[in-house]
């Protein structure tokens, strides 16, 4: 938790002119710690003063596609008898920007704007030389900063204070959380806090942690649709009493609002508002990469007692959660490096116990060596890599514990900084856990992030043991590497970062940028990664124009929101960039750029001040945020001295910053293209419908049809190939009700197994999974995607068709067909179309396989049948002599709708004399059984 402090010391002098005479206290207290003590938080009043009303505490926040406004209003008179001090203190997220902040004393309003530091201190100085003046707002660097205000007032006075605020909601753990600190510190007569969410793709689940007590749960009503929410808090007096009788309030804590939204497809969700695009990319249903992590923990004298505790503690449970398919090892340090192993071991459950033991029996003491042990993990994932002994797709990252700055060694920040970045390879990852705060935190979160990882800070005051141990679950399941997010060219400009290194089940990797003027409304993304043994590509499409329309129609939305979350984005990136820039010239430019971009957008950053004044101009308060005393990051500004007019918008091209994994950016042939397309030749043989069966004989330049009455649940074979190890089944299921006295049946499920690489693909109406033995990857078909591991290839087109390729000579495509889902007999089914020139052995066979030998047919007796458009005729097949029936059954690729005609002769009675043997000779127990021999 960090402390941010707006002193706004004013004294009101209620003399004959009626003016206010304000003075300044701008100084920082060089002893103040950011995190709250026990005494501090008992103390802790959302708004502060003898004698006073407080008439309302208001929160209001709207999350708008996972960006948040959050506004807070409060009303209080002076009702003493004297003159006094009144405070208005508002605890906020760390990682939100103010955008501003009014307040109305006696009629008087002052209007905050956002302006570079240099223009907004001019400014406060002129009005500070006319005997006028404010404070400053001043920040370190922890999870929570504390807004405070003061104004001096005489008796009776009204003042209304109202504070603005934005942030980005980041998921962690498969949820996102909104946090409002509420502590009023005194009961109010009107105190109400609402949450409005709207999230266009639909809300997953709402879910409200009750931090605050058992006595509010009937206080807080919440109100969901598909698509928004509506949490509202609004305790009676009665109920914010600490006891019956009490004066005092009972509420103090956090009021946590989480809730996650409804995902359709593993390709993410591309939203298009106010010229601005924002891609979310959260993937499930993949299997983990395997990890192989090395934990390098300080165990020097600091650590002694709690903290040492603490740390064995969650380490107990982090080795728990290793895989066989994990390596790791455990490396601790004071003025010593010691290694449990000097090796990675897998994580079998004898190695792991060893491990606990060892971390048992540590006995901390001596200083630190941090240099040197970095120094170790990195030389032991490189020794791992060389030699072969772990998956060249696993993940490898080190995760550093410490809670001091280094004493032993190499003790200066910066050459340790230098020495990490040079040895580690770039598929390394190191992330920085900081223990109290007499680490240098900011030191923790530069190397981590220049080496494609995350610093966080664990409290010591607070259950750290849990705090590592949920750290540890961002990060224990490596999903995807090497993330692109890419979009055509000259449709899009100043794209936030779009590469990534890894991506963490239950995590979310966004992309915003400004969308171009074209001629199209559709505007298409493409996401490449690497899966545990496959790689794929994701195309994703969104109409520029759409949600506009719907958000004019939300009373509560945050209309702005992408057009804000670009710019949250863009300054958080930029400030990071900034802190590992190279050059002294390369800093000024990116100073130049967060400053133009926080004024045009209005935030509060390091870089930019709150210029809060009276609407004549007469009174000015300044709020900016200089440097944290002891880590700051924002020392130097770099931009030179700046007019009063402000700085220019500087145009930067800045390249990704360096935790970024680069890849080899496609050409922009291949990015407008997408993933490839497959086609099947003209001539195929098919089931589709109920199910019927066409077989295109090429020899014989005919087809022929049958269908197969079979029952609901029943797997049929189509392909055995034991030869090339493939396998194709489908499994039917029933219409929803008898049409015609006959329950009709189709495929519900196609399974396309390819035996010598253990790859199986599972086609349903729902989804499209592929297995390998180990790995379980679930798709749905709510977007285009490719996927290829090995020899097989998987392309599926969005709501339409999966084409699935083996070793380039056997090719299959699966078929959706969407019906209207309240159809009172229809269901959704499956058709499968198979190309005639696919490689099989000569052990093939199947329902369909058996017709890559084409049998020898003769079709004679043509005549007319009792329906005059069908003729019947006489057919030699195998060794049979068949009455058939010229018709037609429908090829549904090219128009799913309608189907074109394909005229071929049908076999009565499913099949029979056509196919070898009996229908029933072709039911399998499993989708991936093989046909036992006919």
């Amino acid at each position: 938790m960090r402390r941010l402090l707006l002193l706004l010391l004013g004294l009101l002098v209620l003399q004959q002119g009626r003016c206010f005479e304000f003075v300044i206290d701008g100084e920082w207290e060089e002893e103040t710690r950011a995190i709250l003590t026990s005494e501090e938080q008992d103390d802790f009043e959302a708004i502060r003063g003898d004698d006073i009303t407080v008439k309302s505490y208001k929160v209001e926040s709207r999350i708008t596609s996972r960006f948040a406004h959050t506004t807070v209003r409060s009303s209080v008179i002076n009702t003493g008898s004297k003159a006094q001090s009144i405070g208005f203190n508002v605890q906020i997220p760390k990682r939100a920007f103010i955008t501003n902040f009014t307040m109305n004393v006696n009629g008087i309003i002052f209007i905050g704007s956002v302006k570079e530091k240099t223009v907004a201190r001019n400014l406060y100085a002129q009005a500070r030389a006319r005997g006028k003046a404010a404070g400053i707002v001043r920040a370190n660097s922890q999870d929570m900063e504390t807004f405070k205000t003061e104004v001096h007032v005489p008796p009776g006075s009204n003042i209304e204070f109202e504070l603005h605020y934005q942030e980005m909601m980041h998921r962690k753990l498969n949820f996102y959380e909104h946090s409002l600190y509420l502590q009023p510190g005194r009961l109010v007569p009107q105190f109400q806090v609402d949450v409005y969410i709207f999230e266009p793709k639909g809300i997953l689940m709402v879910d409200l942690p009750n931090y605050l007590g058992a006595q509010f749960t009937e206080s807080i009503k919440i109100t969901k649709t598909k698509d928004k929410a509506h949490i509202v808090f609004k305790p009676s007096l009665q109920q914010q009493r600490k006891c019956e009788n009490c004066t005092g309030s009972a509420i103090d804590g956090v009021f946590t609002v989480r809730y996650d939204v409804n995902r359709d497809s593993n390709a993410g969700e591309l939203q298009v508002s106010d010229g601005h695009f924002v891609q979310f990319f959260a993937p499930s249903n993949l299997s983990p990469l395997s990890k192989n992590i090395v934990f390098v923990i300080d165990v020097s004298g600091s650590m002694w007692g709690v903290k040492m505790k603490q740390t064995v503690e969650a380490m107990q449970a982090i080795l728990d959660d290793l895989t066989i398919d994990d390596h790791f090892s455990i490396i601790d340090f004071n003025h010593n490096v010691r290694c449990w192993s000097e090796e990675l071991v897998p994580g079998s459950s004898i190695q792991i116990e060893d491990a606990k033991r060892y971390i048992q029996n540590i006995k901390p003491n001596g200083g630190t060596n941090i240099n040197e042990a970095l120094m170790r993990a990195v030389q032991m994932l490189i020794k791992a890599a060389n030699q072969g002994l772990i998956d060249p797709r696993s993940v490898s990252m080190i995760i550093l514990v410490s809670d001091g700055d280094p004493t032993v060694g190499e003790i200066k920040l910066s050459t340790i900084q230098k020495n990490v970045k040079r040895v580690m390879r770039e598929e390394f990852s190191l992330f920085s856990l900081g223990i109290g705060f007499d680490v240098d935190y900011d030191f923790l979160e530069r190397i981590a992030m220049e080496n494609r990882g995350i610093a966080q800070r664990i409290y010591a005051n607070h259950d750290a043991a849990e705090q590592l141990r949920t750290f540890y679950s961002q990060v224990s399941s490596p999903l995807l590497r090497r993330i692109t997010i890419q979009f055509p060219d000259d449709s899009v400009s100043d794209v936030t970062q779009n590469r990534f290194d890894k991506y963490f089940s239950g995590s979310e990797l966004v992309v915003a940028g400004k969308v171009l003027p074209s001629n199209s409304n559709i505007l298409t993304s493409y996401t490449t990664a690497s899966a545990s043994r496959m790689d794929i590509t994701l195309e994703t499409e969104a109409d520029t124009t759409e949600l506009d329309t719907e958000l004019t129609k939300q009373e509560h939305s945050f209309h702005g929101f992408a057009r804000q979350m670009w710019a949250y984005i863009t300054i958080k990136q930029l400030i990071s960039e900034r802190s590992l820039a190279p050059t002294a010239a390369k800093k000024r430019k990116i100073t130049q750029r967060i400053m133009a971009l926080a004024v045009e957008h209005q935030f509060v950053t390091p870089l930019t001040a709150l210029l809060v004044e009276s609407e004549g101009g007469t009174e000015r308060l300044l709020a900016d945020s200089p440097k944290d005393p002891k880590h700051g990051c924002c020392s130097g500004i770099g931009g030179g001295g700046g007019s009063p007019n402000g700085i220019a918008p500087v145009r930067v091209v800045y390249q990704p910053p360096p935790w970024v994994q680069m890849t080899t950016t496609a050409p922009p042939s291949q990015v407008e293209k997408g993933p490839e397309e497959w086609t099947l030749p003209q001539q195929v043989t098919l089931v589709d419908n109920d199910p019927h069966f066409i077989v295109h004989l090429p020899r014989s330049n005919m087809d022929v049809c049958f269908n197969i009455d079979s029952k609901p649940g029943n797997i049929l074979n189509l392909v055995s190939d034991s030869g090339t190890g493939l396998v194709v089944n489908g499994q039917l299921i029933s219409a929803k009700k008898m049409h015609r006295n006959k329950l009709n049946t189709y495929f519900g499920t196609i399974s396309i197994y390819y035996q010598p690489d253990g790859v199986s693909v599972t086609v349903s109406t729902e989804s499209i999974i592929m297995t390998d033995g180990r790995n379980n990857h679930s798709f749905t078909w709510g977007s285009t995607a490719e996927i290829t591991q090995d020899g097989m290839r998987i392309s599926i087109r969005k709501n339409s068709h999966v084409s699935v390729i083996i070793n380039d000579n056997i090719q299959v495509m699966v078929l959706l067909h969407r019906v209207w889902k309240k159809h009172p007999v229809s269901v959704d089914f499956l058709g499968i179309y198979m190309a005639d020139n696919n490689q099989y052995s000569p052990l093939v066979h199947g329902l369909i396989g058996q017709f890559s030998r084409e049998p020898d047919v003769r079709v004679f007796d043509v005549h007319e049948g009792v329906d005059p458009l069908k003729k019947q005729a006489t057919m030699e097949v195998k060794g049979n002599t068949l009455q058939v029936t010229r018709g037609w059954q429908k090829d549904y690729r090219h128009d799913k709708k309608r189907g074109s005609n394909v005229y071929c002769w049908f076999i009565h009675n499913s099949g029979k004399g056509f196919i070898d043997g009996h229908y029933t000779d072709y039911i399998v127990p499993n989708l991936n059984s093989f046909l036992r021999m006919l």
